[in-house]
């Protein structure tokens, strides 16, 4: 059975124009069912290049890794 893994870093426009990144991690119970937990990170910012650069910076992230909403 192939497992489709989400990408970790998580990045949204919210209403008020800012962007938020969000930390995604998956895991499987017993019978293979993905459970996902997910963390939103309290800083704000003016751009996505701005909140990948942040993910780079704070939790090593690689390209290709970000998803966007």
């Amino acid at each position: 059975m192939s497992k489709s893994e989400n990408k970790p870093f998580l990045i949204e426009k919210d209403a008020d124009g800012n962007f938020r990144l969000t930390l995604r991690s998956t895991r499987y119970n017993s019978q293979g069912y993905p459970l996902v937990d997910i963390e939103l990170q309290e800083e704000v910012f003016s751009s996505a290049a701005a909140a990948k650069a942040f993910a780079r910076d704070k939790f090593k992230a690689q390209p290709g890794e970000y998803a966007t909403k």
